[in-house]
């Protein structure tokens, strides 16, 4: 299964939610859970770490990026154990958290997708260009090395009207309209209003100046972030959030109009929701309008097709039963009594493959690291110098192996578009449990 069970228990519970109110809490201590999971983007971060920085072995890094551009594109989050940052996944922070399930945690929230939204805002400040990515992936792949010590290409990565990329354009464009709905909602009109204002420019550029980045941005996009699904579903994705952010009849009639360009990707079947396809998120946001406004379920096809991408991927489920929570199985509640959220329980992955946790941290050793020089920290099998407090790995196979190897990626990788998501359902479950 891709990138072990993890995802797909994720994404089967971030259906179910998203269109049910059915799903039952467990026994977990969500509230623990949640906290850790927002901690582990502290140490996603690049650029100038704030004073409020709690996860402290991680230290300032990549401060230069964008200068080779004219450009200060410092900030933002790597994707997950890389040095790079990836507007395309990474877009999908801003759409699946802790805001509609209001926390204790919220203020650390907020700063999380603050962290990523200004990054965003710097990216697309220049009319007709989205920086798309920073770092040469092939040098990254390269290495293993800390980011404080990075000294692999900073490649700056762009989208323009002559070479379009309207995926990651129009993914931006939905994860900047989908923050501002939460700024609104906790007081921050200003810069709620600076987030829209953005998105709808984007979205703009991206329906405007439409092509693939895989072909605009070469090696910078594949093989490693290779978009499979087209572009026209982050168009349609983007169009639903700006909807959802303005309720302008201009975005909604946007989605009915274009609803064609996905059409045999839902015929055919969905069983997944990710950075790269988004079919079954845009039915599901969708509905939840759709249902609010009766006379239109006869109308459009949003609402079937959610209901059957639900019961596309309930069979995965280990028991096959609602009622059974894979947030419960990624704590611990599972075969071999292992939590798969690092500093969770007594028993969680110690070995994850991931550079700046595995190697010793500045405060440990200030001499540089040079780009072979953590090779051996990669290599042996002994715990990570650093806990990446709340970082979700890939997880077990389908039979419930899970070897705790960190050369073994597919299964010991944490990603930022794996914990992003289960943010939501975290703080979802906390305010329906009693712990």
């Amino acid at each position: 299964m891709m990138r072990g069970k993890i995802l797909v228990l994720v994404v089967l519970l971030v259906g179910y939610v998203m269109i049910s109110s059915d799903a039952k809490p467990g026994l977990h201590d969500y509230g623990d859970a949640l906290s850790k999971s927002i901690l582990f983007f502290e140490g996603q971060r690049s650029g100038k770490l704030p004073s409020t920085q709690r996860l402290t072995w991680r230290k300032d890094s990549a401060l230069h990026d964008g200068a080779d551009e004219g450009m200060d594109l410092t900030g933002g989050y790597y994707d997950r154990r890389r040095q790079r940052e990836v507007q395309f996944p990474n877009g999908i922070l801003n759409n699946c958290s802790v805001l509609e399930y209001e926390s204790p945690d919220l203020p650390h929230a907020l700063e999380a997708v603050r962290w990523s939204t200004d990054y965003f805002l710097k990216s697309t400040a220049t009319p007709g260009v989205v920086y798309a990515q920073v770092g040469d992936p092939n040098g990254d792949h390269n290495c293993w090395q800390r980011p404080e010590d990075m000294d692999t290409p900073r490649t700056v990565y762009k989208v323009s009207e002559k070479a379009p990329g309207s995926e990651v354009a129009a993914e931006i464009a939905a994860a900047l309209a989908a923050a501002s709905l939460a700024f609104k909602a906790f007081g921050d009109r200003p810069y709620s209003k600076l987030l829209l204002q953005r998105a709808s420019k984007v979205f703009e550029f991206a329906d405007k100046y439409r092509g693939s980045y895989n072909e605009s941005m070469g090696s910078g996009a594949c093989p490693f972030y290779c978009d499979f699904s087209g572009y026209e579903d982050e168009l349609l994705w983007a169009a639903a959030w700006l909807h959802r952010a303005t309720k302008s009849p201009l975005y909604w009639n946007y989605v009915v109009q274009n609803i064609h360009n996905f059409k045999p990707h839902i015929e055919g079947g969905i069983s997944e929701f990710g950075w790269d396809s988004k079919h079954a998120g845009i039915n599901v946001l969708v509905s939840k309008y759709v249902v609010s406004q009766q006379s239109l379920e006869a109308t459009t096809p949003f609402l079937s097709y959610a209901d059957n991408f639900v019961c596309s991927v309930l069979p995965e489920s280990p028991t096959n039963t609602v009622s059974f929570s894979p947030v419960d199985y990624i704590l611990g509640d599972n075969p071999l009594n292992s939590s798969y959220m690092v500093g969770y329980g007594t028993k969680f992955p110690q070995r994850i493959h991931h550079r700046a946790s595995s190697l010793p941290s500045i405060l440990q050793q200030p001499q540089h690291i040079d780009c072979k020089g953590g090779t051996p920290y990669f290599l042996t099998d002994q715990p990570n110098q650093n806990l990446l407090i709340g970082a979700v790995v890939g997880g077990p196979d389908i039979h419930d192996a899970f070897a705790d190897d960190r050369i073994d990626a597919a299964k010991s990788e944490p990603t930022t578009y794996v914990n992003a998501p289960l943010v939501g359902l975290l703080a979802y479950f906390k305010a329906r449990s009693s712990h």
